[in-house]
Formats: structure tokens, C-alpha cells, sequence
């Protein structure tokens, strides 16, 4: 669907038609496949009203209007879309971990692909029941958190899709992705329910590359996949991460990792009847970030630290210690009368990170399948004096683009607009 916002000098201004146009490149006059011309005043989710439009295909587009004075636009600039997947164009498998999928770990999947050609375009279109983190040649492939989101996965899961074409290269390239439980399998809802959707974590990975010469070329997840487990030991979102720095493989979503004898074939489980729909909306991205405003001791002895803005995120932590040191984040958002660190309102979540340190190398720790709403933390296990310096509240969720703003001479109105507005961010998780 197609929109756009007209602009005049002139006043009292408005579209009286609207003229519309696609086509296969940027010179779309010379490859145009749509054109539509419509007396109307309508500028808001036009439908595309053409012949079916090819699947992972880029098409390009203008709009030009005419307003209530007679005058006529120009062609606004082109702007593109790039089409998903039918149905019938997936060719991939579900995979999962070889036996049953009984460990609280997060499993690891990789695979080495070779592009033997010069890339033109190459996008990846990745799934999975549960959450996935996908990286490509040791790097993270986007700044996305808990993909592929939350829907009724037994009637729809969602995908998205990558474009990899200025990311991978000519030779040998490595994808590794990460399972977490998310609200697939883990813990949901006020009633302790857990695997709600399902009990088998899985991936569903297809990339697609075009190369110069006009070949192309499908890579996909299959049985030649190899999975093992990680550092994650435990992920839930209401309950925490545990993560084990001991247990980090290094370089194992890179070229050229050696695998040892954990690292087993995967298992390709049957497709379910649910149908695979792009995404619906913005994904959950990282936005603000803030320094403790304080730490300090409550009167029954805890070290917190408050962070000054309720928000819904994570702490990214810095330490270094003795291997098997444990440190422990909990999270709560509020203080009771008392001034000690009060959870109550929690319910049965836990809300607490866990990291494991490795052998006296300076480490930096973030979770990866949870998240936690907070002003205040409680940190347990720390090893030495905690300063400011290791600590960051990041805030997570869907990348909304602000349409406006609202202050006034109140200050306690202006308090209320703000915590209006944060507590839209914490609500807006993806769901």
C-alpha cells in the first residue's frame, strides 16, 4: 500500500487526484508494470491494484497529485519495496537440535556456504519458532532484538528479511544462529504456563542470492546444519538469562571454526499448517541509554543501583574476575517504604540475569533473550568495588517514530505526558 503528504504555499490546499506508478528499476516510465490515475482525495494506504508482483523482487514507485487549484505535481522522488516470499517459494526445512529439545541452554546452529560468484543481490529470509539471534561471519546480521516476534504462532509466525548483498563475500561465509525460548516455549501469561505454542525450539533459514551473471543460487537449512550448546544455560522472559562466559566458543559463527565432538547434526522436523507472514510492523530495536544516578546500600545491607527512568530493557554489565565468579542482576521498579529493594509486584517473575565470569579478562555482558522493566537493580556477586563505569540501562523496544510532542507550563502535567510516553515504550515490545 502506498501513502504520501502533499505541501503547498498556498493555503487551504487539498488533493483532488492522485496519480500513482511501479516499475522494475529507478527509470520506471521504462519498466512499468502498474500505473493508476484516480480522481480522489485519498493519500493514505492506496492498494496496489496490478498484476501479481514477483516474489523477492524489487520494485520502485512515484506519486503525483493534483490539487483543488489546478495545479499538478511533480513525480515525487522514487522510492522502492522489496517483495517477500509466497508460499510456494519457500524450500527450506524446519530444523532443530538432533534429539529431543530438553536442554534450558539456547542452542547454537551454523554452516558454511561458498559463494563461487560476484553477488548482485542476496537477501536472507529467517524464522524460527522461539527467538533467534543470527550472525553472519562473526558479526551480528542486524541491531533486531526478538525476532521474529510474538503472534499466534499456531496460526501465523512471522519472518524478515536481510538484505546480505554488501555482507557476504566471494568464498567461504558462516552463518550461526541462536534459539532462545521466548514466548514460544517459555514461560507466558499469569498462570505459570510454559510451552504454550510448542516444545521444540527450530529455525527455518532460506537465502536467496542473484549474482551478476543473472544465475541464482538458494541456500537453506537441511540436515547438514550441526547444533550445539552455548553460553546461554537459561533464557526466559520473565525470568531471566544465565550466561556462562566458561562455555563461549569463540569463532564458532565464523569461517573456518573447528567443531568438536558437542557439535552433533541437526533434525528436520515436519512444516506445522501455520502460514509464514512478513513483518506486520517495526522491529524492537535499542534506544535510550543511562548512567546510575546512584548506588548505595538500602537498610538491609543490598548494593542498588538506580538508574533514575522506569524503562523496559536491559543492563549491560562490565567485570572481570576469577573464572566461576557468578554475579547477579535482579530488577525491580520500585523501592518499598522502607527503601528496600521491593519485587512483590512481580508476581512469580524472577526478573534476574546471571553471568559467569571467565578467567580474569575484562568481559561485558548483555542478555539476549530476555528482557526486564526497571528503575532499580540489585547486584549480587560483583567482584570488587562497583562503580558507575560498569553499568548502562539500555532501553529496548519497537522502533516507533515519534509524531509529536506535548509540554505546557505544569510541571507535574509535563511528569504525567512523560511517563505517558515511557510507559508506551514498555508496552510496546514488539506485541
Amino acid at each position: 500500500r502506498f501513502s504520501w503528504k502533499i505541501s503547498s504555499d498556498l493555503k487551504n490546499t487539498m488533493q483532488v487526484q492522485y496519480e500513482i506508478r511501479v516499475g522494475k528499476s529507478e527509470t520506471i516510465e521504462k519498466s512499468q508494470v502498474w500505473k493508476s490515475k484516480q480522481k480522489s482525495d485519498q493519500s493514505v494506504l492506496i492498494a496496489y491494484n496490478g498484476p501479481d508482483l514477483e516474489s523477492n523482487t524489487i520494485y520502485y514507485w512515484q506519486a503525483r497529485v493534483k490539487d483543488n487549484h489546478g495545479n499538478t505535481s511533480k513525480w515525487s522522488s522514487v522510492q522502492l519495496f522489496q517483495t517477500g516470499l509466497k508460499a510456494k517459494d519457500w524450500v527450506s526445512n524446519w530444523v532443530t537440535v538432533g534429539g529431543p529439545d530438553s536442554s534450558l541452554s539456547s542452542p547454537m546452529l551454523r554452516k558454511e556456504f561458498m559463494i563461487k560468484k560476484k553477488i548482485k543481490t542476496a537477501t536472507a529470509f529467517i524464522t524460527a519458532k522461539g527467538l533467534y539471534e543470527a550472525r553472519l561471519n562473526g558479526k551480528k546480521i542486524s541491531d533486531h532484538y526478538f525476532a521474529p516476534g510474538w503472534t499466534s504462532y499456531q496460526d501465523h509466525i512471522q519472518y524478515q528479511a536481510y538484505d546480505l548483498t554488501k555482507s557476504l563475500k566471494t568464498g567461504w561465509n558462516a552463518f550461526g544462529i541462536s534459539l532462545g525460548n521466548g514466548w514460544y516455549k517459555g514461560n507466558i501469561g499469569f498462570s505459570g504456563q510454559s510451552k504454550f505454542y510448542g516444545d521444540t525450539r527450530a529455525l527455518l533459514f532460506q537465502l536467496e542470492v542473484t549474482y551478476t551473471n543473472g544465475t541464482k543460487e538458494i541456500f537453506i537449512t537441511d540436515d547438514t546444519w550441526k547444533s550445539a550448546n552455548g553460553p546461554v544455560l537459561y533464557s526466559d522472559i520473565y525470568n531471566g538469562e544465565t550466561y556462562d562466559a566458561r562455555q563461549e566458543q569463540a569463532g564458532w559463527d565464523d569461517v573456518g571454526f573447528k567443531e568438536n565432538t558437542s557439535w552433533k547434526a541437526v533434525r528436520i522436523i515436519p512444516k506445522g499448517n501455520e502460514k509464514l507472514v512478513g513483518m506486520s510492523g517495526p522491529p524492537v530495536r535499542k534506544h535510550e541509554t543511562f548512567k546510575p544516578v546512584k548506588i548505595f546500600k538500602t537498610p538491609l545491607g543490598e548494593t542498588v543501583v538506580d538508574f533514575g527512568q522506569n524503562l523496559v530493557g536491559w543492563v549491560v554489565l562490565n567485570a572481570k574476575g576469577a573464572a566461576g565468579t557468578k554475579i547477579s542482576i535482579s530488577h525491580a521498579e520500585v523501592l518499598d517504604k522502607t527503601g528496600n529493594f521491593y519485587t512483590t509486584n512481580l508476581r512469580s517473575a524472577k526478573q534476574r540475569n546471571q553471568y559467569i565470569l571467565k578467567n580474569n579478562v575484562a568481559q561485558s555482558f548483555e542478555p539476549h533473550f530476555t528482557f526486564q522493566g526497571f528503575r532499580y537493580v540489585k547486584i549480587d556477586g560483583y567482584p570488587g568495588e562497583l562503580t558507575a563505569d560498569a553499568l548502562t540501562a539500555v532501553a529496548l523496544y519497537s522502533d516507533m517514530k515519534t509524531t509529536g510532542t506535548f509540554t505546557t507550563s505544569n510541571a507535574l502535567i509535563n511528569q504525567l505526558q512523560h511517563n505517558i510516553q515511557w510507559g508506551q515504550k514498555g508496552n510496546f515490545v514488539d506485541v
